[in-house]
């Protein structure tokens, strides 16, 4: 038996990593025994003399390399949700062996062979739809990983893969840092606007970092209400400045030169490869299948959503010059004053619903949408291990009470916790050989208080990741490598997006929108302001997404990145799109995680537009049965849930709307249709 818990059974209650007996010294020789055994496995696979047969190559890759699977899983989650010094050291240093490892499995040419011929015979009687599918997806990704090129030209992209993940792993500790490092210290004569749940979190976050009086971070959580609600303009302006100047606060960990090399390493393997850029390579396995159609999308949003900003801006322009600003509405202004044109126009406070949507009421709202829709329950185990003090434990079951997967829930931010919402696994579900069922885990970056009270938007994304989970926690699928959210990139936020429909539904408000202290029901009148509201701001909203969107594809079009001086060309391509003054982009390139930490997002920003397509399309679908749980429409929405990437993305859907998804009921959505 071996001293290290990474590389032991582990009885925990669902098999649960057992947090409190792992340290950040066991993952290096948890890593190198994992990797040696995968090697070895991958090996076998490729010198096998029997001629190659789906099971003998495609499950066997499946059940191939699981220890390293469980490993790195458990690892990722906690330098995400837990970073430490140790264990950021552990990363800079695994990142590129890992890769590396990766290339050589996807490169090894027994491995290619065997699948390029069982993909040759594929129409021959024998495989089951999804067993097809998988061989055809498996037999693309080894092509797009370039196992069909030569031998330097597999030694290269071996090469820029792991020098990429060195460069990811640096941006996002860049950012993390200046997150963790950066603070603006208040007294009490500096609060003024500020509403209760703000200075108490403000004055929780100061707690935590051992100062006095009370402190805002760069959290979103904490530097969005500051803008929104904060009388001094001075305090606004430099909290804004220091929120989209994250990646290039300090000198000695500025992101613009990683961001320059991220690009032309990317460009040159999408050369490699056959494509003229990154974005052409990164959408060609996408449901818009080419950069052209998701610029069109995002240019179909960009011209109204332009209109409607110049018009909210032109409204908050008069209501500052009548509040005393006599200068122009900047960027650092223009939350604070949109605030109060919501206030004046709807007569609706903001700050005050917070006390009806308490964190505890809207996990419960969430949990009976789950329960209502498909049939799954939670219960909170206090027997399964966590990693924080903050994170709580849920055991999922089906309607007969079946075990279906554990639910791990991350709601604070804090230091050493990369910022942002995101849902991720500990273990994905799979039946290849008998049921393994999922640990899902949900991270959001709420502003820790006592009560916790949310506004509606951080409502909206606690439905939006647990649509996330719910994807993991009921998939069905049989292999692991289809399981969940393995699916297109631009079909995995449906899912999340469409679950986000159900927080504005009136039965769920008049449930679980209650006050915290009264358990008064939240008043009629001001839930209709509230679902009237909605669409207040979204000039502003789609311009500042749609603009990083567009950017996100211009980089990875550049003819030249490896000569593209950063901020020049950030300045020039707004210019260029027209941007409207006073909104910056949401994501500069400095600190856009989900391009630059990682290549999951990279060129495929536009997702979330193009899935909001696919989500207003598909919960009009329940207006017009006049029941948002009618459960035929349920029963079929889940079924999109449970396939994971068993069935094409479009399939699913039609199967689902009995059609394919119009763009109109997108513009009504954002309120964009008559802009």
């Amino acid at each position: 038996m071996s001293d290290n818990p990474l590389l032991e059974p582990w009885t925990t209650p669902f098999g649960v990593p057992p947090f409190d007996r792992i340290k950040e010294a066991h993952f290096p020789p948890a890593f190198q025994a994992a990797m040696a055994a995968h090697r070895d496995e991958v090996a076998a696979i490729a010198r096998d003399p029997a001629p190659p047969s789906f099971a003998n190559t495609v499950e066997a890759l499946e059940r191939a390399g699981a220890l390293l699977t469980r490993i790195a899983a458990t690892f990722f989650n906690l330098a995400a949700s837990q970073a430490t010094d140790a264990l950021q050291a552990v990363e800079r240093d695994i990142a590129p062996k890992l890769a590396r490892h990766r290339m050589e499995v996807v490169l090894d040419p027994g491995i290619f062979r065997r699948v390029a011929e069982l993909h040759a015979r594929r129409a021959a009687p024998g495989l089951e739809p999804d067993q097809l599918r998988l061989l055809e997806r498996l037999h693309m990704n080894l092509l797009r990983a370039g196992a069909a090129l030569d031998e330097a030209a597999r030694a290269r992209l071996t090469e820029i893969s792991t020098r990429l993940a060195t460069l990811h792993t640096a941006f996002g500790q860049n950012v993390l840092a200046d997150e963790n490092d950066w603070q603006m210290v208040l007294a009490e004569a500096d609060l003024a606007g500020l509403p209760d749940f703000a200075r108490a979190a403000a004055r929780e976050a100061a707690r935590e970092r051992g100062v006095e009086g009370y402190v805002i971070t760069l959290s979103r959580s904490s530097v969005e209400p500051f803008l929104a609600f904060s009388e001094r303009r001075d305090l606004r302006e430099k909290a804004w400045r220091a929120w989209v100047a994250r990646g290039a606060l300090h000198p000695e960990r500025d992101n613009a030169a990683l961001v320059r090399e991220i690009l032309s390493l990317r460009a040159e393997r999408a050369r490699l490869l056959g494509h003229a850029d990154h974005a052409e390579y990164r959408l060609a396995d996408t449901m818009a299948k080419h950069p052209d159609a998701a610029e069109a999308l995002l240019r179909a949003a960009w011209e109204p959503a332009k209109r409607r900003a110049a018009a909210e801006r032109a409204e908050l322009q008069a209501l500052a010059r009548a509040g005393g600003q006599n200068e122009p509405v900047e960027a650092w202004d223009w939350r604070f004053w949109a605030e109060r044109a919501r206030k004046a126009k709807h007569d609706f406070d903001g700050a005050a619903l917070k006390p009806y949507f308490e964190l505890e009421a809207m996990l419960r709202a969430v949990f009976a949408t789950a329960e209502r829709l498909f049939g799954v329950t939670f219960e909170e185990r206090r027997d399964i291990p966590v990693y924080h003090p903050d994170v709580r434990a849920f055991e999922a079951k089906d309607t007969d009470g079946a075990h279906r997967g554990v639910f791990l829930l991350d709601n604070y931010a804090r230091a050493g916790k990369r910022s942002g919402a995101w849902m991720s696994s500990f273990r994905v579900a799979d039946s290849l050989d008998g049921r393994v069922a999922p640990i899902i885990v949900n991270n959001n970056n709420v502003a820790k208080s006592s009560p916790t009270l949310l506004s509606f938007d951080e409502a909206r994304t606690l439905f939006h990741e647990f649509g996330h989970a719910l994807h993991g926690l009921l998939s069905t699928a049989r292999y692991p490598s289809q399981s969940g959210t393995a699916v297109l990139g631009d079909f995995v936020e449906f899912p999340s997006q469409v679950l986000e429909h159900w927080l504005s539904v009136k039965e769920t408000l008049r449930t679980h929108a209650r006050h915290h202290e009264t358990g008064e029901q939240l008043p009629e009148e001001v839930l209709e302001k509230l679902l009237a509201a909605r669409n207040e701001g979204q000039g502003f909203a789609t311009v500042e997404y749609v603009a990083s969107a567009l950017i996100d594809l211009a980089l990875h079009r550049h003819p030249e990145p490896e000569s593209l001086e950063l901020e020049t060309f950030e300045q020039a391509f707004l210019d260029r799109i027209g941007m409207p003054e006073a909104i910056g982009l949401r994501h500069r390139p400095i600190h856009f995680g989900h391009l630059f930490a990682g290549g999951g997002y990279a060129a495929g920003y536009y997702f979330y537009l193009w899935a909001e397509v696919l989500d207003a399309d598909g919960f009009e679908a329940f207006e017009e049965a006049g029941d948002p749980f009618d459960p035929e429409l349920a029963a079929r929405l889940k079924a999109i849930y449970a396939a994971g990437d068993t069935r094409d993305p479009m399939e699913l859907y039609v199967a689902f709307r009995g059609r394919e998804p119009k763009v109109d009921a997108l513009l009504r959505k954002r309120g964009l249709a008559a802009a």
